[in-house]
């Protein structure tokens, strides 16, 4: 189940983080900015002062969170009901699950954010990744590694 987890952790780290930067750019912010401020969560604001070294430390950062999501779907997947419902409901309802520990616990405790937001467009700006482009490609790969792995 090697091989699942790492496609699964490198193609929703991948495209968590394009829609995060592009949603940056389009937000009028730098991209590398926006990965110095996921650094500036364990490491407090002069995270957002370390130019290049802060934005590489974002980075990493994101990139261990989405291994703690995927690796937390592929449990789910395996060792509860999720893994016997269609994958892309059980993906939708992990991806809620998602926003809601990032946005009502991480953000809400960080940044001070409103949960949900009141704002419904930045709510579905918000909600879209974690659900379809983690919870589902997760549940996706984690079901199919479960249908082509050998019974014990």
């Amino acid at each position: 189940m090697k091989r699942p987890f790492l496609e699964a952790w490198l193609l929703c780290g991948v495209l968590d983080i394009a829609y995060a930067a592009i949603t940056a750019q389009v937000m009028g912010r730098s991209p590398l900015a926006m990965l110095r401020a996921i650094a500036s969560g364990p490491f407090g604001n002069r995270a957002l002062e370390w130019g290049v070294l802060g934005s590489a430390a974002g980075l990493a950062i994101h990139f261990a969170i989405m291994a703690a999501m995927v690796a937390g779907g592929f449990w789910l997947a395996r060792r509860t009901l999720f893994g016997e419902i269609s994958p892309w409901k059980a993906g939708i309802f992990y991806g809620l699950m998602l926003y809601s520990v990032m946005a009502g616990i991480v953000l809400k405790w960080r940044y001070g954010l409103p949960f949900p937001n009141p704002d419904r467009m930045r709510l579905a700006i918000d909600l879209f990744p974690h659900v379809f482009l983690v919870g589902v490609p997760t549940f996706l790969i984690a079901r199919r590694a479960m249908n082509t792995s050998p019974s014990s």
